[in-house]
């Protein structure tokens, strides 16, 4: 895009200047193209650059210092419906008296004959000022919008010229996503969505119908090769693939047309969309009826869905059941009167007239300089009208490109009666706050005053709906049959709505599926063909590189099919959970019963020389050492996998601390029977309760470091040997979990030395060998635990970690309490002090 600074923007308009003005009474012409236009003076002027013909011929001489000249042909009714659109719209604004009050709009139009260079001639003729005028008269108000173009590549030219100049250019028709860019086209506004939407919706529409191998055909300009583009990026978000992208143009020749044409024959799609203007497609549909290739779903964009040239019963052969993206029809009221009032003889020197009435009509008019000798048609009587006429041309009532174009012309009105009155229509006094002049001379800029409140949003997009319709054949006519809403917002969302039942697809044929290649059937895999996109691929027998099945699954014997592990914990209903539950229970009811025996004998001299509260203490710890493999029994979860650890590790560090504590009761006893000694005096029950308190405390401490830091947590385990999924606790900090137990056989380590110092006590006072004994079994069952506890598999594991917490357990019960429970049941006569005190003679 061109960049000019300030004065270079003033020197463009003196130069204008002194190109059309001569004197200050007249204007003197230097030179002009000659595009004949639709004109009417106004206060404010507006322009319009419509393709009212469709193909553009350019006769050149080579002897010839003309210029080459350009000549229009294949009229379109459908476009001069939208110039006459502009001037009945402009005769009821200057008849409205709240909008514009005291101002009358005035319009140019001209044709570009759909094309870009020709639509570049309209944009500079109109930056140049009016030309039909006499050369007496004052001159009229240069051009302040522009109603432009149908074609976004024309859009792209004539955008260029007028953003210089900020005049407003709005299209009606133009849908390229790339107008919306602000820093190329500033004054660049329109009526229609942009592709962008337009995109989205196709791709959900794909989406909807799940097909996975489509074709593509673009214009071969900025119109459908951004639409296309803007399509594949949103299409393949989905897993389609597009086989490919083929380029038409209405100035390409029959042989590439031919060309397109074998690509569609050659290629497996059974879906294609057509991303191009009606112009540009048109011939292909010709070939293709004309080669009766059938058998395919068309996706239409808004281009040509409802454009009259296609509708037609030979086109419906091989195009009938195509689905396309519409705008919102409305109705325009008062058009039909004015359309049916045009008549050559109005005004016998109005362009384009001759033509439209050979092709409404089917005669030629005899208008003054016009004998009608040339004339391929009969001559007409001057009697004829259309107050009777059921051509598509009068039917107002599914208005689309023409009520576009309508909202186009009061928009700026609207934005116009903003900038003059500074106040929105309907709001009294009107008074001007701009004066006319001055805006002529200025040229000032009212782009912003194009409000969302009136049609647009601040992108130029305005939110609007469309509709997906479908061709059906009625009593021998084409008919677009709307089947569904596809809602669109102003930020780009969507909601796809479809009836599916309601769909009339090629009168009654079921809606295709379009694959590269099928689902791969049971025992195959997908094998990817080179050079081919994702979607197509060839289904081979499973070898051994096959799929491989998902973690939590296993292939079954004919490798063919994946089937659910089976998942492996230790459970409560199996034998070795009952076993385990059984002995758990058992230790703590022995446990239970030995307190309650001791509490029963507390007075007797074995259970006051025993240490009585060191162990009821020690037993009710055995207690929960019992109770702790019930824990480790069910389906793994968070909450038990940190209960299981942190209880075994602080009920054995009780345990071992009570064990300690006794021991230290009996080393000191030793001590104080040599003379002078007052060692067990200061070793009270206080002392005591602050060692196993203590002891116990670190435990505890380093559990909770435990889980605050890396606790331990659910895991599967993967098995490749087998089909099976073994739920464990992971301990999560290894050293967390190594430091639990290596505490433990520090605390057990120091009461074995400390029992041994004391084994020389009297023989009838044998605490300090039971004690050593029971710590011996413990350190033996621990030592054997942790290789154990490597080694085995799944499951097993925690067997193994289950056995060595109820076997120590086991062994603390029945080596300290045992022996002073026989005394108390099978030998009460040993149960004194004299014999607890003495030594035993043989």
């Amino acid at each position: 895009m061109w960049q000019y600074s300030a004065n270079m923007q003033r020197g463009i308009l003196l130069f204008l200047c002194v190109l059309s003005t001569n004197t200050v009474s007249g204007c003197e012409l230097l030179g002009r193209f000659d595009m004949p236009s639709l004109f009417k003076e106004g206060d404010i002027m507006i322009g319009g650059i419509f393709p009212i013909f469709n193909k553009e011929i350019i006769s050149t001489s080579a002897f010839d210092k003309e210029p080459p000249k350009v000549q229009c042909e294949g009229f379109d009714w459908r476009v001069f419906r939208w110039t006459q659109a502009v001037i009945f719209t402009i005769e009821e604004i200057n008849n409205d008296p709240a909008l514009l009050p005291n101002i009358s709009l005035g319009y140019r139009i001209l044709n570009s004959c759909d094309s870009p260079t020709n639509a570049l001639r309209a944009a500079l003729t109109l930056a140049s000022g009016a030309e039909e005028v006499d050369v007496t008269s004052h001159c009229p108000p240069a051009v302040t919008a522009v109603i432009a173009e149908a074609g976004s590549t024309q859009s792209i030219a004539v955008a260029g010229i007028f953003g210089t100049f900020h005049v407003p250019v709005v299209s009606h028709f133009s849908t390229c996503a790339c107008l919306s860019d602000r820093t190329k086209y500033p004054t660049f506004f329109r009526t229609i969505p942009s592709d962008y939407y337009l995109a989205k919706a196709l791709a959900a529409l794909v989406k909807h119908f799940g097909w996975q191998w489509i074709g593509a055909i673009q214009s071969d300009n900025d119109f459908g090769r951004n639409g296309i583009l803007a399509f594949k990026e949103k299409v393949e978000k989905f897993g389609v693939c597009v086989a490919f992208v083929a380029s038409v143009l209405r100035t390409y020749t029959r042989d590439k047309f031919l060309e397109v044409v074998e690509i569609i024959k050659q290629s497996s799609v059974k879906v294609i969309l057509a991303f191009a203007a009606e112009g540009d497609f048109y011939p292909l549909m010709q070939e293709i009826v004309n080669q009766n290739i059938t058998g395919i779903q068309w996706i239409s964009c808004v281009a040509w869905i409802t454009a009259p040239r296609p509708s037609t019963p030979e086109i419906y052969t091989a195009f009938g059941g195509t689905l396309g993206f519409v705008m919102q029809k409305k109705a325009i009221p008062k058009l039909k009167q004015f359309l049916t009032s045009i008549n050559p003889y109005t005004d016998p020197h109005a362009p384009f007239m001759r033509d439209f009435w050979e092709n409404m009509v089917g005669c030629t008019p005899i208008l003054p300089g016009n004998t009608g000798t040339e004339a391929t048609l009969k001559r007409c009587t001057g009697n004829e009208t259309f107050m009777n006429s059921d051509h598509d041309f009068f039917d107002v009532t599914e208005l689309r490109g023409t009520h576009n174009v309508y909202k186009a012309v009061y928009a700026i009105a609207h934005a116009l009666h903003q900038l003059i009155f500074c106040k929105p229509v309907g709001e009294k006094p009107v008074t001007l706050c701009l004066n006319l002049s001055e805006m002529h001379l200025q040229r000032v800029n009212f782009t912003n005053h194009f409000g969302a409140e009136v049609y647009f949003d601040e992108n130029g997009d305005p939110p609007a709906n469309y509709e997906i319709i479908n061709w059906q054949l009625i009593n021998g006519k084409v008919h677009h049959v709307t089947l569904g809403n596809l809602t669109f917002a102003a930020n780009g969302d969507y909601k796809l709505s479809i009836e599916e039942e309601k769909i009339v697809w090629r009168t009654g044929k079921t809606v295709p599926t379009s694959v590269c290649s099928n689902v791969c059937p049971v025992g195959t895999r997908k094998a990817q063909i080179r050079g081919k996109p994702i979607c197509c691929f060839d289904c081979v027998p499973c070898a051994a590189d096959c799929t491989p099945c998902p973690k939590e699954y296993w292939s079954n014997e004919r490798k063919d099919k994946c089937i659910s592990r089976t998942i492996e914990f230790l459970k409560y209903q199996e034998p070795m959970g009952i076993a385990v539950t059984f002995v758990s229970l058992l230790g703590a009811s022995v446990s239970l019963a030995t307190m309650v025996v001791f509490v029963h004998n507390k007075e007797t001299p074995v259970m006051k020389a025993s240490n009585f509260e060191l162990s009821s203490l020690l037993l009710f710890s055995l207690f929960l050492c019992f109770l702790c493999p019930l824990t480790f029994l069910g389906k793994p979860t968070v909450w038990s996998c940190m209960l299981r650890h942190t209880t075994f590790g602080v009920t054995f560090a009780l345990c071992i601390s009570c064990v300690l504590g006794k021991t230290i009761v009996v080393v000191t006893a030793f001590k104080a029977t040599f003379p002078g000694n007052k060692v067990a005096g200061k070793f009270g029950h206080a002392q005591q309760r602050i060692i196993v308190c203590s002891c116990t405390l670190i435990q505890m401490v380093i559990c909770a470091l435990w889980l605050t830091s890396n606790p331990p947590h659910p895991h599967k385990l993967f098995t490749s040997s087998n089909n099976m999924i073994v739920l464990e606790c992971n301990t999560g900090s290894e050293f967390a979990f190594y430091a639990v137990l290596g505490y433990i056989g520090i605390l057990a380590i120091i009461c074995l030395i400390l029992a041994f110092m004391a084994r020389k006590l009297p023989d009838n006072f044998n605490e300090a060998k039971l004690i050593t004994f029971s710590l011996l079994i413990f350190c033996a069952v621990w030592i054997t635990f942790i290789p154990a506890y490597i080694s085995s598999p799944g499951k097993f594991t925690v067997a193994v970690e289950i056995f060595a917490i109820l076997s120590s357990a086991f062994g603390l019960l029945s080596s300290i309490f045992a022996p002073k429970c026989y005394i108390i049941f099978l030998k009460p006569e040993k149960n004194t002090k004299k014999h607890i005190m003495g030594k035993t003679i043989n």
